[in-house]
């Protein structure tokens, strides 16, 4: 059974309080968009009840490009490599992607989540008392019993743990404790997580993942192009809700973005931002959720697209083909 988190997590701080509502955020708006049909999961209903209220059909827009976007280069890289891998969701929150490549035989060897051991206990939680979700995890696991108690969980093939990724040598400890393994090819995932840490400690993360793995993709969604008036007034929305965007400096630009990267042990990096990655989803699906909702604000829609980005770098010293060409968009 793993130890509760450690002292170095300080659970008054506002600025993580605000980060972790940002989680419910991304969660509701992710129930909402499911519910009219944007795309399938089964399983969100048992971590958010309430579809609760509407969102905007460019917010639903925006939500698919996201979840497809992070969805296809997730699956090719598992594809590529015969699942036989492990994978890191830095900042998962109630993210239920476990269950979907469960469902799908797209399985890694292990898939881990890191998140605030608050939203961690919560996930725990929702997993115990409900059998649609812990069901999974049991029939993926070997022995009778899981370890499981306040700030992780651990089976063979999916495992959670409560840490603050600003604390690198104790997430390094428990990642291992957990039979992470560094000489398999590994999949790290964040969502709108390194913007809340300062340029430093997002570089000392990445950079601790490029030392600890020899073949690896990283692959990051969050903002880009903040510079300009409509970056700022996504800011000072932010700053109302107390939620300040620590590392926003590197969302200056897609080339900042893979910046990150490339200094700090990368080989290679790519980026587009979620305009350009909207517009290379499959036509026929583009066609199907482009009917659910009428869509007044093109433009709004559009902007919103260019304000955010995925960026993913590769270190490809297993040669999983050409910096695994597969695992992009074009």
């Amino acid at each position: 059974i793993g130890k509760p988190a450690g002292p170095a997590f300080t659970d008054s701080d506002t600025a993580d309080e605000a980060v972790r509502a940002t989680c419910d955020d991304a969660s509701m708006c992710k129930r909402f968009a499911t519910s009219k049909g944007y795309w399938k999961d089964p399983y969100i209903q048992y971590f958010v009840r309430q579809v609760g209220e509407r969102k905007a059909p460019e917010i639903n827009r925006g939500y698919y490009a996201r979840v497809q976007g992070m969805n296809h280069l997730l699956d090719a890289f598992l594809r590529k490599t015969a699942c036989d891998c492990q994978v890191i969701n830095f900042g998962a929150g109630l993210d239920t992607t476990f269950w979907r490549l469960k469902d799908e035989n797209l399985l890694p060897k292990k898939y881990f989540e890191v998140d605030f051991p608050m939203v961690v206990a919560r996930k725990i939680h929702n997993i115990k008392t409900k059998p649609p979700l812990s069901k999974p995890i049991i029939e993926t696991h070997s022995s009778d019993s899981l370890l499981i108690d306040g700030h992780s969980l651990d089976s063979d093939r999916y495992c959670i743990i409560g840490a603050d990724l600003r604390e690198l040598p104790s997430l390094d400890e428990k990642l291992k404790k957990f039979q992470l393994n560094p000489e398999l090819p590994t999949l790290l995932l964040s969502e709108c997580v390194l913007v809340y840490m300062t340029p430093e400690q997002s570089s000392r993360l990445v950079h601790w993942a490029a030392e600890t793995f020899h073949t690896a993709m990283f692959v990051n969604y969050e903002q880009v192009n903040m510079t300009d008036r409509f970056g700022q007034v996504m800011i000072e929305n932010l700053q109302r809700r107390q939620c300040n965007l620590a590392g926003v400096e590197v969302c200056c630009s897609l080339e900042s973005q893979k910046e990150r990267f490339l200094k700090t042990g990368w080989e290679s990096a790519n980026a587009l931002d979620m305009a350009a990655v909207y517009s290379v989803l499959p036509q026929d699906d583009m066609a199907r959720i482009e009917r659910l909702e009428f869509l007044d604000e093109k433009e709004l829609l559009q902007q919103l697209l260019q304000h955010y980005s995925i960026c993913w770098a590769f270190k490809d010293k297993l040669k999983l083909g050409k910096s695994c060409k597969e695992c992009d968009y074009v």
